[in-house]
């Protein structure tokens, strides 16, 4: 439910439960050093990457920005065992790898959906346990992560409450069925009270008993753990079918010609909303046989992985993807960069 026009206030209460609840779920201790690439100015890098290993009495190393050339360096020379980030950043070091395997205790992924195949390349590259977590400013940042080794960590999944009460409840704020989709909410000590001055968005953001109401789809399973499906206002209902984005980015994504993917709805005459889509290829990955034919590729492979209205019609290729100021994908920026209703005819190929 957050947006650029809504001020979210946090007390010292919300921010210190969930910098305790951080220090207990990945156990972090004054022996620990992160290397601290998220920016400060977001909660993800000021609450989870500073303040709670401050809180733990371990050691943040701060380098000016954060450079795929000289993180591994950075991370050895600083001593670091463990750091977290969008998953944006994780793709990008899987393509600079350290010339000399890291001593990492965990890998953590945040702000942003982790599709299992990153997160499998990851602990295949780094033979590190990688931790997918699920945050929001309003919670003060973490509300629910995947947990350390011996407890199992799930691919696709953001893992277990950790300090909060999770609950999935329809529209009305009633639990639905154990299983069944609806909307993730929330409630704990780490929770805002409410938005700055508007009564209104407080009314549609509150469920009564203090659950706060994430925008966010998804289900729980039988062991608790915390499966997102998509954004509420981001699925694609094309003809009256309600399409996940992040199960299409994810079937992309395996392809392994794709280095980054982002599927998005674009208006249509005949089903209301349409699929499309845009990749990053990999180094190399076009030189064969051009990108025509990988895009071709990459299609097929996701007639054989998704339902047939699932596809994209469209996919553009790109040397970069549009990205927020902290590596976040907003796909609706995205579908305003490529889609151009009056260029319908246009090829796929756009430059940034």
């Amino acid at each position: 439910m957050n947006s650029i026009n809504l001020g979210v206030p946090l007390t010292h209460l919300n921010l210190t439960t969930t910098m305790h609840n951080i220090v207990r779920t990945y156990r972090l201790v004054p022996s620990d050093r992160t290397l601290l690439v998220m920016p400060l100015f977001h909660v993800h890098g000021l609450v989870c990457g500073f303040l709670a290993t401050l809180l733990s009495g371990g050691t943040a190393v701060i380098p000016p920005k954060f450079s795929a050339t000289t993180f591994w360096k950075e991370f050895e020379e600083g001593g670091c065992n463990w750091y977290t980030a969008v998953p944006t950043i994780h793709q990008i070091v899987l393509l600079h790898p350290p010339a000399t395997l890291p001593r990492l205790r965990f890998i953590r992924s945040c702000s942003s959906s982790l599709a299992p195949a990153t997160f499998h390349a990851l602990e295949a590259a780094f033979k590190a346990p990688v931790l997918e977590a699920y945050a929001m400013t309003e919670a003060a940042h973490q509300m629910t992560s995947n947990p350390l080794p011996p407890q199992f960590r799930k691919p696709g999944s953001v893992g277990l409450g950790q300090g909060v009460e999770v609950s999935i409840l329809d529209d009305s704020g009633h639990p639905v069925a154990q299983g069944a989709i609806g909307e993730v909410c929330i409630r704990g000590r780490n929770v805002t009270k409410g938005y700055l001055n508007n009564p209104t968005a407080n009314a549609a953001s509150f469920h009564s008993g203090g659950w706060l109401r994430t925008g966010d789809q998804g289900r729980l399973d039988d062991e608790g753990y915390v499966f997102l499906t998509g954004r509420l206002k981001e699925l694609i209902n094309r003809g009256g079918e309600k399409i996940s984005p992040l199960e299409v980015d994810a079937a992309m994504l395996e392809h392994p010609a794709v280095a980054e993917a982002v599927s998005f709805a674009v208006p249509d005459d005949m089903y209301g909303q349409e699929v499309q889509a845009a990749i990053v290829l990999r180094k190399g990955a076009a030189q064969a046989g051009g990108e025509a034919k990988v895009v071709e590729e990459v299609r097929r492979f996701c007639e054989a992985k998704l339902a047939k209205f699932k596809v994209p019609k469209k996919i553009y290729v790109t040397e970069v993807m549009p990205k927020t100021a902290t590596g976040k994908i907003q796909r609706k920026v995205v579908s305003e960069h490529f889609f151009k209703p009056d260029e319908k005819k246009a090829g796929g190929k756009a430059k940034l």
